[in-house]
């Protein structure tokens, strides 16, 4: 197996059966129907199919290459992004949540592009999640890719099932932090990310 196709098996999300849009767009004209909605009425009669597009939209990653190379000049000071935007899908309630990523890392013997660090972002939020996983998962990805002295992740996200239904607390934001190595061992470090 080339370089390539190890790291894009290696940090892809698991393979997942291709959306079957035909009977995705029947689902949701079945959950007008069931909702007391007519799916044939008018404006609705493209909405299973705008549905249906967006959530294969919203659930489909698009791959990346995880493009490293070797930390020649020695750098050892955090590599810190902050503010990746990101959209993701609560999979209790197949609502949106929205916010942003702060991603970094302590460089080992590699250094990564910086685009990665936001590709990885989107790419596990494309999926049904819960924040503390994505959180998670974008750590053990830049982990398993760099093997760097720390990894850092800070989300911070408004959940649209907290904010437009239920307890209806809206502009309530959620924070979850997942820090690896040195990171895990020294605050001033962890202070590298601001709000965490």
């Amino acid at each position: 197996m080339s370089t390539t196709a190890q790291a894009t098996a290696l940090h892809a999300l698991p393979d997942a059966d291709a959306p079957d849009r035909e009977r995705a767009m029947a689902a949701v004209a079945d959950l007008l129907s069931a909702l007391g909605q007519d799916p044939d009425a008018g404006d609705l009669a493209d909405t299973p199919r705008r549905v249906a597009d967006a959530f294969i939209e919203l659930l489909t990653p698009e791959p990346f290459e995880m493009t490293t190379f070797p930390n020649e000049e020695g750098y050892d000071e955090p590599v810190v992004v902050r503010g990746i935007p990101f959209v993701s899908l609560c999979r209790h309630h197949l609502l949106p949540f929205r916010g942003t990523a702060t991603v970094g890392y302590l460089p080992g013997d590699r250094l990564v592009g910086l685009s990665k660090l936001a590709r990885v972002v989107a790419h596990h939020a494309r999926a049904l999640q819960v924040q503390e996983s994505l959180t998670m998962q974008i750590a053990r990805t830049l982990d398993d890719a760099l093997v760097p002295r720390g990894v850092g992740v800070v989300i911070e996200a408004e959940h649209l099932c907290m904010s437009v239904r239920g307890v209806r607390a809206d502009s309530a934001t959620t924070t979850t932090t997942s820090f690896r190595g040195e990171f895990a061992r020294d605050v001033a470090l962890q202070s590298r990310f601001g709000g965490a």
